[in-house]
């Protein structure tokens, strides 16, 4: 007689292989929490379905959850499923590019997330590739052996950008994250998450409408400028933003 053990992998590949539970982990990589409600009208389905879906995923250790009050607020469990997430992302986008949009906004949309737009806790698209090569350029951080901050780098957060870098459990002070449109990679950990709060806090990148979206704004344009040397950041974002959702 033959014993089928169970294989952790084959679970966690049956989480995910759902287009609807894949849809609400694309869009929780925005970092923040969502609710039941605003999931299930981003997938288009009902709510009852949402909750099924979301408890398969909290038990599975995908999501973590919150209630409060009558409202179930979920998000990722943490920054290695988000890089997980996205690494599955990069992937089946290079095995199986998606079709053209088929809508002028679903086009918009698809430019200003090109363009500049959160990756979990950290910078993506245009954008954060261009960062990351800015702070490469100029000897802040290393991409030789694996991605590392210079002590020139983290003199920079220090002192030119004013915040100080702490390790913050196991997660690695700087990491490599393969972006999904650029092919490249992008500056994910400690390091990625505090440049891109940091960004957001002084209002140098906002928010298009709920999404993962980010528009430079014309203040985040002179400083990145000045920082890293960046030119026509701007312009790019506020492009791609125009015909996107407000």
């Amino acid at each position: 007689m033959t014993v089928t053990a169970r294989v952790p992998l084959a679970d966690l590949a049956a989480l995910l292989a759902d287009g609807t539970r894949a849809r609400f982990c694309l869009a929780l990589l925005d970092g923040r929490a969502w609710t039941a409600g605003e999931l299930a009208r981003h997938a288009g389905v009902a709510a009852s379905t949402a909750s099924e879906h979301l408890s398969l995923l909290v038990r599975g250790g995908i999501l973590a959850e919150e209630r409060q009050g009558r409202h179930r607020y979920v998000r990722l469990a943490g920054p290695r499923v988000a890089q997980l997430i996205e690494d599955l992302a990069a992937h089946a986008d290079l095995a199986a590019p998606a079709p053209p949009p088929p809508t002028l906004r679903a086009a918009s949309s698809a430019r200003a997330m090109a363009a500049a737009r959160t990756c979990y806790d950290h910078l993506a698209g245009r954008l954060g590739v261009a960062v990351t090569d800015a702070l490469t350029a100029r000897g802040l951080l290393r991409q030789d052996t694996g991605f590392a901050l210079s002590d020139d780098g983290l003199a920079w957060f220090a002192a030119d950008l004013g915040v100080r870098l702490a390790p913050r459990g196991r997660r690695p002070m700087a990491k490599a994250c393969l972006d999904w449109t650029e092919r490249r990679h992008h500056l994910a950990g400690v390091a990625g998450a505090v440049l891109c709060a940091t960004l957001l806090e002084r209002g140098w990148v906002t928010r298009i409408g709920t999404g993962r979206a980010l528009r430079v704004t014309a203040p985040g344009a002179r400083a990145l400028e000045d920082l890293l040397g960046l030119k026509s950041v701007e312009s790019a974002g506020s492009e791609a933003a125009a015909g996107s959702r407000p």
